[in-house]
C-alpha cells in the first residue's frame, strides 16, 4: 500500500442484521485487532467517508437509507459487504420484506462472507477494499490531469 492523498475513512452501516457481526466490525477497533494500523479512521458522516462497510440484509425500511449514505459519499468510494446477510440476504433471504444483499441496493466492490465473520476477515476484506481504493483514486487522477491538459490545449482554442 503507497501513500495516499489522505487517510481513508469508513462509515459503518448495519442494514438488518442480527448484531453478531456487528460486534466483530467494533473488535476491529479494539487494540487487539487495531484496523487503524492502516490509518483508517472510523466516521458518521458518509461525506467524510471512502469506505462503506455494510452489515446485514438491506429490506425495504433501509434500502432508501443505503443508497442515500452511498450517494453521499465522494467519489472514488469502495463499498465493502460485510457478513453472509450483507452478501446474499444470509438467513433472512427469503423472508417477505428482504431485498436480499447490499448488491440489491448498491454496487459492492467487496464481499466478505461469514456468520458471523471474524475480524481477520473484515481487516482483510477492508486492505483489498483500500487497494481499489488507490486504484480508482489514481484513475480520477490521472482522468482529472487529462481533462485539465485538454481544457489548456492551445490546438483546440
Amino acid at each position: 500500500m503507497t501513500s495516499t492523498g489522505k487517510s481513508p475513512w469508513l462509515i459503518h452501516y448495519d442494514a438488518a442484521s442480527c448484531n453478531g457481526c456487528d460486534i466483530e466490525v467494533l473488535a476491529c477497533l479494539t487494540p487487539m485487532y487495531d484496523i487503524e494500523r492502516f490509518g483508517i479512521i472510523n466516521t458518521g458522516n458518509p461525506k467524510h467517508a471512502d469506505l462503506f462497510l455494510v452489515t446485514g440484509s438491506v429490506n425495504e425500511q433501509n434500502i432508501n437509507v443505503v443508497r442515500q449514505i452511498y450517494e453521499q459519499m465522494p467519489d472514488p468510494k469502495v463499498v465493502i459487504a460485510c457478513g453472509i446477510c450483507a452478501c446474499t440476504g444470509g438467513v433472512f433471504r427469503d423472508c417477505y420484506n428482504i431485498y436480499g444483499g447490499v448488491d440489491s441496493a448498491i454496487p459492492v466492490d467487496v464481499y466478505a462472507p461469514g456468520c458471523a465473520i471474524r475480524p481477520e476477515a473484515i481487516i482483510d476484506a477492508v486492505v483489498v477494499g483500500l487497494g481499489i481504493l488507490e486504484e480508482r483514486r489514481a484513475a480520477l487522477d490521472a482522468g482529472a490531469a487529462l481533462d485539465a491538459g485538454a481544457a489548456l490545449d492551445p490546438k483546440e482554442a
